[in-house]
């Protein structure tokens, strides 16, 4: 729980698909009235906000919270955009038993986020010979539920420019190591937020044809912060960990996750995000403030 406090300013909201969808559906949590959260989304303003898996959103004009929601009226995955920097900030999304079943053909097809105004998205152009790949966020693996799931994960607001061997190395062996919690003998529902850091200056790795308009953001670290709620007794269902990395291309041993464990408290204080905002603060001062490696099956 990070006690940072941000200017009321505006924040832009945009979602995808129109506002028809909004309010309470099936994926959307129940919140006890009664219950303490000092720290806690806006929701009541913007409802996605209260999800459990959402980060406190930064305040200002400059940040845009860009909801994908299916036909079905389903939330897929949230986003977090800094226009000013043409930057993501992170991607949250949710696993359980509504969403995790059945597999599609990964299509390749890497598209626009046209709810973004045109001079504040990135394209195709911005990463054309940058020397970094599109680095999914919310991977294409991660949503292999439905077509429609899968093809909203190739937008460019999902992406980040990641370093080929580390794209296809340590980062896309920590997103198969997530993906296989979840599973319902572990979790009832996973909770997984997403990202490279893009906040400070001394955790940007480099600025790719900085200063034209197609500027290009490279995160110097990335993150995963991932929250699960099952049937134990203990902190009521919820544990929690997160994974702090170097974005740099060498690793000697890419499958060996153990030493970036971090708990969710020094994970924000790394990346200056509130992460599970929303859970109630006697919860949240108890799973983020430690990390009980056996539980996640690490030594």
């Amino acid at each position: 729980m990070k006690h940072t406090t941000f200017p009321w300013i505006l924040l832009l909201v945009i979602i995808a698909p129109p506002v028809l969808f909004w309010g309470c559906s099936s994926d959307d949590d129940e919140k006890d009235p009664l219950t303490i959260n000092l720290n806690a989304n806006k929701a009541a303003e913007h409802p996605e906000a209260g999800r459990l898996e959402m980060p406190k959103l930064k305040e200002g004009v400059v940040n845009m919270l860009l909801v994908k929601r299916l036909s079905s009226g389903h939330i897929n995955f949230c986003i977090e955009w800094d226009i000013s920097k043409k930057a993501q900030r992170w991607t949250a999304f949710r696993w359980d038993n509504t969403n995790s079943s059945g597999y599609v053909k990964r299509e390749d097809n890497f598209i626009e986020d046209f709810d973004i105004p045109e001079m504040y998205r990135t394209t195709s152009s911005h990463y054309s010979g940058s020397g970094y790949t599109r680095g999914h966020i919310c991977a294409s693996a991660d949503r292999w539920n439905s077509l429609e799931a899968n093809r909203q994960t190739f937008l460019y607001s999902n992406m980040q420019p990641q370093l080929y061997s580390f794209n296809g190395g340590i980062w896309a062996n920590l997103e198969s190591k997530v993906r296989s919690w979840n599973e319902a003998s572990f979790r009832d529902t996973l909770y997984v937020v997403k990202g490279g850091t893009i906040d400070r200056s001394s955790d940007i790795r480099e600025y790719v044809r900085k200063g034209t308009s197609l500027q290009l953001l490279v995160p110097k670290y990335f993150f995963m912060a991932i929250l699960c709620k099952n049937s134990s007794t203990t902190n009521d269902g919820y544990k929690a960990i997160g994974f702090y990395l170097e974005h740099r291309s060498f690793y000697e041993d890419e499958k060996n996750l153990a030493p970036y464990i971090v708990s969710i408290d020094q994970l924000e204080n790394l990346t200056d995000i509130d992460f599970f905002c929303n859970l109630p603060d006697h919860i949240e001062r108890q799973v983020e403030s430690q990390v009980v490696k056996t539980a996640w099956g690490f030594r």
